[in-house]
Parts: C-alpha cells; sequence; structure tokens
C-alpha cells in the first residue's frame, strides 16, 4: 500500500547560470546555465548515478530542465516538470542585482529578513507560499510513484523551505548556518509524514 512504503527524495539546486555569476535575482524569470554549470551539471550526474535513482522531477523553469537533462545523460531516467517547484516568485525585485536591493531597498529589505517565513518581496511570494506548494508537489509524486527513489531538481529557495520546515527553523538571520552549497539532500516520506533522511549527504 502506498502508505506503508518509502519514497526517497534527492534534493538538489540547479548548477549556475550567467545571472548567478553576476549576482542578478532571477525568481520565477530564467537565465541560461553558464558554461561552468553546465559542465557542473554534467559532472553532477557522475557522482548522482550510484543512488540508483528511478526518475527525475524538475522545476518546469529553464535552469532546472537544462540542470536535469545534462545529469540525466548518466542517469537515463524519465524526467516530469512540476512547476509547484519553481523558485519563490521576487517580484519587482526580479531581475535586479543583490547590491542594489541592498543599497535601494535597505529598509525594507531589513524588515522582511526579520520577518522570517513571511519574507515577501514586493508583488512577490512569501515562503510559506512555496513551503505550501513544495510540499504538495512531493506529496502528489509520493502518491503517484511510491516507493521509488526520486531525484528533485529545483532551486535554494524550495530546498531551504523544505529543509527548514523539517527542523523547525524559523528563517532568521541569527540561526546558524544548515545548508552547504552544491550538495545532495535526502528526505523521505512514508503516507503523509516527510521527513529528513540527511542534509548535507553528498558533495556534488
Amino acid at each position: 500500500m502506498t502508505g506503508s512504503q518509502t519514497t526517497c527524495f534527492g534534493l538538489i539546486r540547479h548548477a549556475t547560470t550567467l545571472w548567478n555569476e553576476q549576482k542578478i535575482i532571477q525568481g520565477q524569470q530564467d537565465s541560461q546555465l553558464a558554461e561552468a554549470g553546465c559542465r557542473m551539471a554534467i559532472s553532477w550526474g557522475q557522482t548522482l548515478a550510484p543512488f540508483s535513482w528511478q526518475r527525475i522531477i524538475c522545476s518546469d523553469l529553464g535552469r532546472t530542465r537544462e540542470t536535469a537533462e545534462l545529469v540525466n545523460q548518466e542517469l537515463n531516467v524519465p524526467i516530469h516538470h512540476d512547476k509547484r517547484l519553481r523558485e519563490q516568485d521576487w517580484g519587482s525585485w526580479t531581475g535586479m542585482t543583490l547590491a542594489h536591493v541592498k543599497t535601494e531597498h535597505k529598509q525594507l529589505l531589513k524588515s522582511m529578513v526579520r520577518s522570517g517565513w513571511l519574507f515577501q518581496p514586493p508583488g512577490g511570494e512569501s515562503r510559506e507560499q512555496v513551503l505550501k506548494r513544495s510540499l504538495n508537489a512531493l506529496h502528489d509524486a509520493h502518491i503517484t510513484w511510491p516507493g521509488e527513489s526520486i531525484l528533485i531538481v529545483c532551486h535554494e529557495g524550495v530546498i531551504k523551505c523544505l529543509l527548514y520546515h523539517l527542523t523547525n527553523r524559523q528563517f532568521l538571520p541569527e540561526e546558524p548556518q544548515l545548508l552547504k552549497s552544491r550538495h545532495l539532500h535526502m528526505i523521505k516520506q512514508i503516507g503523509h509524514q516527510l521527513s529528513i533522511k540527511k542534509i548535507n549527504h553528498q558533495r556534488l
């Protein structure tokens, strides 16, 4: 039965994009992978192959689709796209550099950082909204493919929301760093219960 089967999810962020290199906020807009990002994603496939994934589910944004396709050159499994795994919508701050936001919207940013899960860029969505849709995406995957090992290729905001939720974090700046960059994180679902297997499980 679905309820008694354990579905394992591996979470990874997309590879480096051109906007990442320029420290531009992407949100739900897109920037193609940089040359270094393409090389990165191909090497990730080799690192991830021993985990015996049965499928990949990725955000429907271009940078995650491209990452998934390059990783899948090694894995050779079915790929599915789910828009509920998109990055947080950063509203009117999308396309701005982080430096610009920190300078021109200093007080608003400071206030929002202190709001934790309620952090919501102007015209965008809150972290709570990101968490809700991401949890729904994983739950539906568990119902559809119970007991499988599924690689999730998504975004930093989505990964943080899921793992901070599961570790009861408040998304406040004084909390110690939890996640290492460019790592695979493992979670699992049995029935309606999602839990952590291991954070920072494998360096990519």
